[in-house]
């Protein structure tokens, strides 16, 4: 499923994402490859955010829905 559609407070796992070279390089220098949990912090009309190895990341609505993930 899209990242986009997880739950506040749920935890799920990065599977992988639909997106370019370069969305991709990005994706993996803030922490997120592939296995690795996250939980969902905050997901409403403001920015959508994660934790990834205990650092909250803001992440864009466009990075959001290209970022497939497996709920644990």
């Amino acid at each position: 499923m899209p990242l986009s559609m997880a739950l506040v407070g749920q935890t799920v796992r990065f599977a992988v994402a639909r997106a370019g070279p370069g969305l991709l390089r990005r994706l993996a220098e803030m922490g997120l490859t592939p296995g690795e949990p996250m939980e969902v912090i905050n997901r409403g009309p403001g920015p959508f955010i994660v934790q990834v190895r205990g650092t909250r990341l803001v992440l864009g609505r466009g990075m959001v829905d290209k970022i497939l993930v497996r709920p644990i």
